[in-house]
């Protein structure tokens, strides 16, 4: 018993020969990620092919949304928060509405609607015989037709990504169930049932079904995001419309007096 113990030591103790050591090496390389994707990739038939050709490009079209969306709705509250500050610091609203109206092509969200307002409620204003409720009421309509016009803006775009979501996992299902018609169907021609025979066209729609997925995620999740970030701004300029009409309001009284 003890020189079988020790001979079973003295075996485990030697070295193992190189190719047993060079062979979980070359079985991962030859299942690396790449590899295995670029022959799904050329095994796969022209329908999966097309269907994932079709949700590539509708994920790249959404990752380019994503960014200018993201910079635009930056912006726009950085523009806003600005904005506030400075029509509430106390200043004069003459010089803050001369300074817009010099840079009318290039403002945008409160800076627009105050400048547009102002604007109205002067234009009107000038006119004889104008009480003070038609040059409120003037000021309303042109604020609001310029925040609708900044909350279009801010939403452009969003459709695309809201289809995108929805739309894309079903555009995946069709090539997964494309990729298992034509697995049985070269199951029906073959001899015997192996792995060789259906695995292809198993792992093509698989990976037509991940390609769904890869495109969805991310515009759900940014519709979500930006559809909040703009009722936010939405919300904001409302509010913002409100108090300066009580401004205007108080004014054309003053005005009447």
């Amino acid at each position: 018993m003890i020189d079988l113990a020790m001979t079973l030591l003295a075996a485990a103790a030697e070295p193992l020969p190189a190719e047993v050591l060079d062979l979980p090496a070359a079985a991962v390389a030859q299942k690396s990620t790449l590899g295995m994707l670029y022959k799904m990739l050329s095994e796969a038939t022209w329908p999966v092919l097309s269907v994932m050709a079709l949700l590539l490009i509708a994920s790249l079209m959404s990752w380019l949304i994503i960014f200018r969306k993201k910079s635009q709705l930056d912006r726009a509250q950085r523009e806003a928060d600005g904005f506030e500050e400075r029509f509430w610091a106390g200043g004069d609203l003459g010089r803050l509405f001369a300074e817009a109206s010099a840079r009318k092509q290039q403002i945008g969200g409160l800076e627009a609607i105050f400048e547009s307002g102002l604007r109205e409620f002067n234009r009107v204003r000038q006119r004889r015989g104008m009480d003070a409720r038609s040059q409120l009421e003037g000021a309303q309509r042109s604020m609001r037709a310029t925040a609708s016009r900044e909350l279009d803006s801010l939403e452009h775009n969003l459709e695309f990504l809201a289809n995108v979501g929805s739309i894309s996992p079903y555009v995946g299902l069709f090539g997964t169930v494309w990729g298992i018609m034509f697995a049985f169907y070269d199951l029906a021609d073959a001899k015997e049932m192996t792995m060789g025979v259906i695995g292809p066209h198993i792992s093509e729609a698989l990976l037509a079904t991940a390609m769904g997925l890869f495109a969805a995620i991310p515009a759900v999740w940014a519709y979500n995001r930006f559809a909040t970030r703009v009722e936010r701004l939405a919300v904001r300029y409302d509010t913002f419309t409100e108090e300066f009409s009580s401004i205007l309001q108080r004014q054309a009284h003053i005005d009447e007096a």
